[in-house]
């Protein structure tokens, strides 16, 4: 059976609420910082980031509404769904914290984002390609800046050092969850569309080892993973908090328009 049917559209639908999701939650979450960041090129930057992660969002979910065939657009999928229906990885989803933990955990996920952006620009499917082939523009700009910015505050001050080593040692655990594959990854593999996670994250521990080696940082071990994001089974109490903030408006006036 091909991704042409309805039953066999669910793990496309799925997948691409995952694309989405993750973008939409960071870009959220980036946009919290919009008249606090500890510099007025930093609360810039980070207001363009979250503007290019919820343009990402937008063109991913309105594609996973059109998969679905039920009438739900974009708007639908990011302010009527509730928290157990997104789809976004733990990571994403974490609170800002100070200036270096909003800083790791975007280091952290651009790294993901970018290779598999690189790798989605070459899907079997056109509509995706397309969508990643734009995006990938905006995410290496991402990955480009925060890399640097680790790299210079973890190789900086006694004080900086030590603020983005503990960022790290309570993010990086998050991060497992990215590259295991559920029943949803391996159809996106089979079709041709998603990426062998195991080889993704060859590539992204060469980058990421490289800076967190520059930035004079220590990954920390790890108990235990993280994980239940993707698949909605499991999120963190921060994701309810910062859905009610997000979707109030559209839940308190259903279909207001401007």
């Amino acid at each position: 059976m091909t991704l042409d049917g309805r039953a066999a559209n669910d793990p496309l639908f799925d997948y691409l609420c995952r694309l989405g999701d993750g973008a939409l939650i960071l870009g959220h979450r980036l946009g919290e910082w919009c008249g606090h960041a500890p510099a007025l090129e930093e609360d810039i930057a980070l207001a363009n980031t979250a503007l290019d992660l919820i343009g990402q969002a937008q063109l991913w979910l309105d594609l996973a509404g059109r998969i679905e065939g039920e009438g739900r657009g974009a708007d639908d999928l990011a302010m009527l769904r509730d928290v157990d229906e997104f789809k976004n990885p733990l990571l994403v989803e974490q609170p800002n914290g100070d200036f270096g933990c909003t800083l790791m955990r975007q280091f952290l996920f651009d790294g993901f984002h970018f290779h598999l952006l690189d790798h989605l620009r070459g899907a079997s499917d056109r509509r995706v390609a397309d969508i990643a082939a734009k995006a990938i523009k905006e995410v290496e700009y991402h990955l480009a800046r925060s890399s640097d910015l680790v790299v210079r505050l973890g190789d900086g001050t006694k004080t900086s050092r030590a603020r983005m080593q503990g960022a790290l040692d309570i993010l990086w655990p998050f991060t497992g969850e990215l590259f295991e594959a559920d029943i949803v990854d391996e159809a996106m593999l089979r079709a041709g569309i998603g990426p062998d996670l195991r080889k993704l994250e060859v590539a992204y521990r060469l980058h990421l080892d490289r800076i967190v080696e520059a930035a004079t940082l220590t990954l920390p071990e790890v108990g235990s993973w993280q994980r239940g994001g993707k698949s909605g089974l499991r999120h963190s109490e921060a994701l309810g908090y910062l859905l009610a903030q997000m979707q109030w408006l559209q839940r308190a006036y259903p279909q207001a328009k401007w």
